[in-house]
């Protein structure tokens, strides 16, 4: 761990702390509303972004350490997001701020194990689309991804 990880893993749990204090806000009608920007209800945005942190931690992991990344592109993405969200249309509040809890956690700790060094290699994720730094893929993707997603759900409850 260096000190570099140690600060982006920080600034990942505020997020994450924030996004859990407005899951834990919402109502039961907030829950069922229908977000805007995704055309999913409520629960099934929070329940999206709340079953990502690991994975999205895992990619991070891949490029510190040099991996190769699978051929992914923004289609083959948004189909497996649809494919998600249609199995979380019955998602609880409960069960989705524990995947939520659990799944920053041991994003936290993926982050918090990287060395310095690592955090600056590079790597292309999504084809088509530049290659990101470890640092930049936690910052633009693993706490953008929080940011998006908890900003369309304060939009359509009005928090």
């Amino acid at each position: 761990m260096g000190a570099k990880s140690e600060a982006l893993a920080k600034k990942f749990e505020a997020k994450a702390q924030e996004a859990t204090g407005v899951l834990n806000r919402l109502s039961d009608a907030d829950w069922k509303k229908t977000a805007t920007s995704e055309k999913w209800t409520v629960g099934v945005v929070a329940n999206h972004f709340a079953g990502s942190h690991e994975t999205i931690a895992g990619i991070v992991q891949a490029i510190a350490l040099g991996k190769p990344m699978p051929s992914l592109t923004m289609d083959m993405l948004n189909e497996m997001n649809n494919k998600r969200a249609k199995e979380a249309a019955n998602c609880t509040k409960a069960e989705t701020v524990a995947l939520h809890t659990k799944g920053a956690a041991a994003a936290a700790a993926i982050i918090r194990g990287l060395d310095d060094a690592g955090l600056d290699k590079t790597a292309t994720v999504l084809q088509g689309m530049p290659a990101m730094s470890a640092t930049q893929f936690v910052e633009g993707v693993l706490i953008g991804h929080i940011d998006e997603h908890l900003g369309s759900i304060k939009k359509t409850v009005g928090a």
